[in-house]
């Protein structure tokens, strides 16, 4: 049976409730958490878990993974795209398996789609979306707009509902035709993709979509990145 290793931040509580419905019976889903770092702030613990990956994906011990996926956008962010993808790289050669972050997994979900521009919705705090901004200018992604999305009158990703992320999205008129890239592992999300998708042609991406997506083509499952809302009881992949 097919293997994917999973490194979630301690308080995130979309990840494992995504990755296994996305990851169906296709993989067996194994987890593990970054430590908790109390009295730091976002950017400092964002930092750490950085710092701590080879040590989460040592804590696996024994355990045979086919293929790891970090689900922390927001710490990749801090790096840049090139720096991103050379220690996804250099951590894949260590440990004899693929590894990703979740944002250099949504480059090549956006790479296999062909799709140079997107619509970014986040739900960070203004200074962390303008990293990710320029983290995809950088890869070559063109932002044509951001969306930001608040749980009530805050930016908490972990809080946003379905229908405050849909009613948001809604409320700003994307373009028909648009590429919606939903950022952050922590803001749940699958509800919200067919509700997104429905009545036009758009393209609707979210971190942990990619990231199993990735995850399952990266260990040899076939599976497809789908352009289309899912019908009922489908998953989006």
């Amino acid at each position: 049976m097919t293997r994917v290793g999973v490194v979630v931040p301690p308080a995130n509580p979309a990840v494992e409730p995504e990755f296994a419905r996305l990851l169906g019976a296709q993989a067996d889903l194994h987890v593990t958490r970054f430590p908790v770092r109390p009295g730091r702030t976002l950017a400092e613990r964002l930092d750490c878990y950085n710092e701590a990956l080879p040590d989460m994906i040592r804590s696996f011990g024994g355990l045979p993974l086919d293929a790891l996926v970090m689900a922390c956008s927001g710490a990749r962010y801090l790096l840049g795209p090139e720096e991103d993808r050379k220690r996804c790289d250099a951590l894949s050669t260590e440990f004899g398996i693929p590894v990703a972050s979740a944002t250099e997994a949504t480059r090549g979900a956006l790479d296999h789609l062909g799709t140079k521009e997107i619509t970014l919705v986040s739900p960070y705090q203004p200074w962390l979306t303008d990293l990710a901004e320029r983290y995809w200018a950088a890869a070559g992604i063109r932002v044509a707009r951001v969306v930001p999305v608040k749980a009530g009158d805050e930016f908490s990703p972990y809080d946003v509902t379905t229908e405050e992320l849909v009613g948001q999205v809604e409320a700003a008129r994307v373009a028909p035709g648009a590429v919606l890239l939903l950022t952050g592992t922590g803001m749940p999300t699958l509800r919200a993709i067919g509700k997104l998708a429905e009545g036009d042609e758009r393209v609707v991406l979210t971190s942990n979509l990619c990231g199993a997506w990735w995850a399952l083509t990266s260990a040899g499952q076939p599976v497809t990145l789908g352009r289309r809302k899912p019908r009922d009881g489908e998953v989006p992949t």
